[in-house]
């Protein structure tokens, strides 16, 4: 299993070019738009409940954009490129606009840990996606990104009725029914985009019902996975749905 794993880490190697060519601008696209939110975030112009969705959203549309149009090797040189710039908001600390950006304040005194456990969670989920089912993985990177941004954003303006999400730390977490049917909703759609980029698949109730099942199971996991994990199991889980019923 290990071999398999370094193989399939040396065969999506970009190359060296491409490694110099690509790598500053990654980094700079990174840098600058989670240098914007965090700005907009700490002037009080975006709200604070709102502002760590769009680091989420516009990593995974990146990324998605990548790998459809270029492969994986390039998603692979672009998650590397962000991890540094992520590392170094964390290393600047929470009076710095890149942290800022990542930052829930709910998240209050485990700031660092939900910044770094769901960006952990992105790469392992995209990790295993592209590993078990290959270009499918794309379908994952939609659904996460935003599916599970549609659950919080809409949890935050409307959500009235409350439950509670396991968490691996003492930390108590909870989400909304609404938010949950936000997920569902936006996820659903996020699969068909996503399949229709991937492939064409034909318009029958038979696939809209699997369609909604894979929104379904997304809400569901978005709701029981422990917190800042379902940036993972959201990936993993519609990309082997839509490589079993649709590749």
């Amino acid at each position: 299993m290990l071999n398999r794993i370094i193989s399939f880490f040396i065969e999506n190697i970009p190359s060296l070019e491409t490694i110099i060519f690509w790598s500053p601008i990654f980094i700079i696209w990174t840098y600058s738009y989670l240098q914007v939110i965090g700005y907009l975030k700490l002037t009080k112009k975006i709200k604070p409940d709102y502002a760590r969705k769009p680091f989420h959203i516009i990593a995974f549309l990146t990324a998605f954009v990548l790998q459809k149009i270029y492969g994986l090797p390039l998603v692979l040189l672009y998650a590397a490129m962000t991890s540094l710039v992520v590392i170094y908001a964390v290393i600047r600390g929470e009076n710095h606009p890149l942290y800022q950006a990542m930052a829930r304040e709910k998240d209050a005194p485990y700031k660092t840990y939900y910044i770094v456990v769901p960006y952990l969670a992105a790469l392992i989920g995209g990790f295993i996606s592209n590993y078990l089912f290959g270009p499918v993985a794309i379908v994952g990177y939609l659904v996460v990104g935003l599916g599970d941004a549609a659950g919080e954003l809409v949890g935050v303006k409307w959500g009235r009725h409350k439950y509670v999400v396991p968490t691996l730390s003492k930390h108590k977490t909870t989400r909304s029914y609404e938010g949950s049917l936000g997920v569902l909703i936006v996820s659903s759609l996020a699969t068909s985009l996503a399949l229709m980029v991937f492939q064409p698949w034909e318009l029958s109730i038979n696939n809209l019902l699997i369609i909604f099942l894979i929104g379904f199971v997304s809400a569901l996991l978005e709701g029981i996975s422990p917190h800042g994990w379902d940036n993972a199991t959201m990936q993993v889980a519609p990309t082997y749905f839509c490589f079993l019923l649709f590749n």
